[in-house]
């Protein structure tokens, strides 16, 4: 067997159709394509979404409701969780860093303190943002907290 001599398996490859060649083709004239209309011509493209004349899905639909493109969207921690933080890892501080360190939040999350759970430990939180009853809280316990922006 030679490298030059090798060819593909009988039937696997197929030679493809050449339209517009004349008459004598069987695939002259209109060039399958059928007679008149938009498909006919060159240059057509059917719209994105278009049905067949049938009314599309995304004018069928309704539209409702507002979306704000300005939201702010906080992840949320709670004391319980800061709580059991600072126990684990014996900290006095928390800040966002060590949020993130410790796959609490992502790189990019803006973080908000909430109330759920209590807390013991006398604690400097500094995050983003904190619920009324998360300040409270944390103030009572002795730690105190700054906001971030």
């Amino acid at each position: 067997m030679k490298l030059e001599s090798l060819k593909p398996a009988e039937g696997s490859t197929k030679s493809r159709k050449r339209i517009g060649r004349g008459q004598g083709s069987g695939r002259g004239g209109t060039s399958t394509r059928g007679h008149k209309g938009a498909q006919s011509r060159s240059g057509y493209s059917r719209k994105i979404g278009f049905e067949g004349g049938q009314m599309p899905l995304q004018r069928r639909v309704p539209k409702f409701g507002f979306k704000n493109n300005n939201k702010v969207v906080m992840k949320p921690i709670n004391l319980d969780t800061l709580q059991k933080l600072s126990e684990d890892k014996n900290l006095t501080e928390i800040t966002v860093e060590v949020l993130k360190t410790n796959g609490l939040v992502g790189k990019e999350d803006k973080v908000k303190v909430l109330g759920r759970g209590e807390i013991k430990a006398s604690i400097k939180v500094s995050v983003h943002k904190f619920s009324e009853k998360a300040k409270e809280a944390i103030e009572k316990a002795g730690g105190s907290i700054t906001a971030e922006e």
